[in-house]
């Protein structure tokens, strides 16, 4: 294995030098799913010196189309994905540390993970905890890669504590409601576009290139062909909760995390949204009803079938999911339907 790298070294940016520094780096990848395996693939080809892997979730044969990292045996044994993702990529580089959390990513857990971490690799499908990775990031001075994709849509950004504005800058109110995997579809081009941004990022920072890290907001569509690089550095606000001169780390305070309990006596997980919406439940209703799901309502709600579970969403955001205890579970099937 003596040339494992040797294409890689040979690369003048990255070099022997810069072999023995992502030797040294410890990565946190939020998520396994399609970013999650893609990015923790290549960065274990590379010789990542250490990558953890949390995510709550297992292996589903929707995820085969996408999630390079997964097999049909893995759907059979409902394999959770970062168990599944840590076998698997121990077979491709058995020098790599590789950890498996199987948990859900909050900003509790994300304080006790972060411990002695480089680079933080956003690959969640929720802005929930996207806004904890950014706080994160900006309390223990730690850089991070944004990454989402939808449809032929992805978009990336690298955010470095000090030197950019941060999401929270650029977002300013987390936004709730939003397309997913679930609701618009995903081609499998569009997850590994918004790969390639990421680990070329994450190859940067972990070499130490700071002067190449990109500093624009980077979003295409690849069916529609469309390109664009836009600079964010005049949206750092001095202001910002998250990165500014009087911050507070807004989405690490357990007032502005989304609320999961299970109800008493009832089959059933109650899911409360940070912030109170104002949600346009006619339209979600036909939406959902295009994509197949049996959707009943009034003005006040919406109550959709989905097998064994039935999810009941409010004007407000809040929502029941019935046929579960499982808040993990809950969780996931509100992120898959709103975002």
């Amino acid at each position: 294995m003596d040339e494992r790298y040797s294409r890689q070294t040979l690369f003048p940016s990255i070099g022997k030098d810069g072999q023995e520094k992502i030797r040294s780096k410890h990565v946190l990848m939020i998520g396994a799913g399609a970013l999650g395996s893609g990015n923790a693939e290549i960065l274990t080809r590379a010789g990542i010196g250490k990558l953890t892997i949390v995510d709550r979730d297992y292996v589903e044969a929707s995820n085969l189309q996408r999630q390079q990292l997964y097999t049909e045996q893995d759907v059979e044994k409902k394999l959770p994905k970062a168990a599944a993702a840590a076998s698997r990529l121990r077979m491709i580089n058995s020098d790599v540390d590789i950890q498996a959390v199987i948990t859900d990513a909050t900003a509790l857990k994300l304080e006790e993970l972060v411990q002695g971490v480089d680079l933080i690799i956003d690959a969640t499908d929720n802005f929930e905890t996207r806004m904890a990775i950014n706080d994160i990031s900006q309390k223990y001075n730690i850089p991070w890669i944004f990454g989402a994709c939808v449809g032929s849509f992805g978009m990336s950004l690298s955010i470095v504590p000090g030197k950019t504005p941060c999401l929270n800058c650029l977002l300013k109110k987390m936004p709730i409601q939003g397309m997913t995997c679930d609701t618009g579809g995903i081609i499998a081009p569009t997850v590994q576009m918004v790969i390639s941004h990421q680990t070329a990022e994450a190859l940067k920072m972990l070499v130490e290139d700071w002067d190449a890290v990109r500093s624009s907001f980077v979003s295409f569509d690849l069916w529609r062909n469309q390109y664009t690089s836009m600079k964010v550095s005049k949206a750092k606000d001095e202001g910002c909760l998250s990165c500014g001169i009087n911050r507070t780390y807004p989405y690490l305070d357990s007032e502005n995390m989304m609320k999961s309990t299970v109800l008493c006596g009832r089959d059933t997980v109650q899911i409360r949204p940070p912030m109170q919406q104002d949600l346009h439940l006619g339209d979600l209703s036909r939406q959902l009803t295009s994509l197949g799901y049996t959707v009943k309502g009034n003005p006040y709600l919406i109550s959709v079938e989905m097998g064994e579970q039935r999810l009941v969403i409010f004007k407000d955001g809040r929502a029941l999911i019935h046929g579960t205890k499982d808040l993990a579970q809950a969780k996931t099937i509100y992120h898959r339907l709103l975002g």
